[in-house]
């Protein structure tokens, strides 16, 4: 890791610690925007983290974006900065002015999340972007009470087209990306949270974390861990490397080890926490809900896994290892 990247990710660990960690996720499941948080995180410059520096951004890597991300995903996502970063980079990869504040992103028909709290969207249709007003917006949500809400799009501010390196499924390979990190990041959090209750828990006089049956749920997780970790880390260089539409093969493969192990992650926390992990007082089941939830979004690993496997059946045997191999940029 770089030392810039070492310093955003400690700033941003320690920025969204400070508001209050799990009280935030109350917060916004309770349908309010954390306002305060969100001023923080765009006073650091993330809102125009992926905006080139000509544009008036940043200029981070995909690289540096995904390991934000997973800052985010360890404290739940409590505020839409991903999806902000994203749209801010395709707007202005477009040509069109990023305006202030949070950006919602629109793919389709698909929900906005934070659709309710935000003035301004990113409508992406095929290689086309526009900016448009909201026009009216219908609170739904997700399965860990996050908005996902229905927006109309009010009138159109700007349109421009996406470069190559975007490709006409910008927002499904980003948003794969942005819930891949976002996976990883949790599924840290429940890690930790998980050996810390083993290792407290006591039953017959020690605790449950010195039992072997549970060391060995525990070292499966930590595997599943480290390997969305790294794939996660192998899509967002090779997104460097080619651009985004050029990172297909490993964005896909990344949702897919993301989605098997936040299931498997989540449901070995449950195991080892009991019935504590699913009551309102414990921090457990916001991470766990939102792991669920985003297994869905950005394309499952049912969609992925089928698209990575017509590719491998579109090539001859002797070309598919060396044209996995010879992707890796380093």
């Amino acid at each position: 890791m770089s030392e810039l990247r070492s310093i955003l990710v400690e700033q941003v660990d320690r920025l969204i610690a400070d508001a209050g960690g799990v009280a935030v996720l109350r917060q916004v499941e309770a349908g309010e925007f954390p306002a305060e948080l969100w001023a923080g995180l765009e006073g650091q410059g993330l809102a125009l983290a992926l905006v080139p520096e000509d544009a008036g951004g940043v200029g981070l890597s995909w690289g540096d974006a995904a390991a934000i991300w997973q800052v985010l995903g360890r404290h739940g996502a409590p505020a839409p900065v991903a999806e902000t970063m994203l749209a801010a980079a395709l707007l202005a990869s477009a040509g069109i002015e990023v305006p202030e504040g949070p950006l919602g992103l629109a793919c389709g028909t698909g929900p906005v999340p934070y659709g309710r709290h935000v003035k301004r969207i990113a409508l992406l249709e095929g290689t086309t972007v526009a900016l448009h007003e909201v026009g009216e917006a219908s609170a739904t949500e997700n399965l860990g009470r996050e908005p996902r809400d229905r927006v109309v799009p009010g009138p159109r501010i700007a349109r421009g087209i996406l470069p190559n390196s975007f490709g006409p499924r910008a927002g499904l390979l980003g948003r794969a990306l942005i819930r891949s990190a976002i996976i990883a990041g949790a599924l840290e959090r429940v890690l930790a949270l998980t050996v810390e209750w083993a290792n407290t828990r006591k039953q017959f006089g020690r605790p449950i974390g010195k039992f072997q049956a549970i060391q060995q749920q525990l070292a499966a997780m930590a595997g599943e861990v480290a390997a969305v970790a790294v794939a996660v880390n192998q899509a967002a260089r090779a997104a460097d490397a080619h651009g985004l539409a050029g990172a297909a093969f490993e964005i896909g493969c990344a949702k897919v080890v993301a989605g098997e192990a936040a299931t498997m992650g989540a449901a070995t926390a449950h195991q080892v926490f009991a019935a504590i992990g699913i009551t309102e007082e414990h921090e457990l089941h916001h991470f766990t809900r939102r792991l669920w939830s985003w297994r869905e979004e950005g394309g499952t690993e049912r969609f992925w896994a089928a698209e990575l496997g017509r590719g491998a059946l579109s090539r001859n045997g002797s070309e598919l290892w060396p044209g996995i191999t010879a992707r890796d940029p380093q």
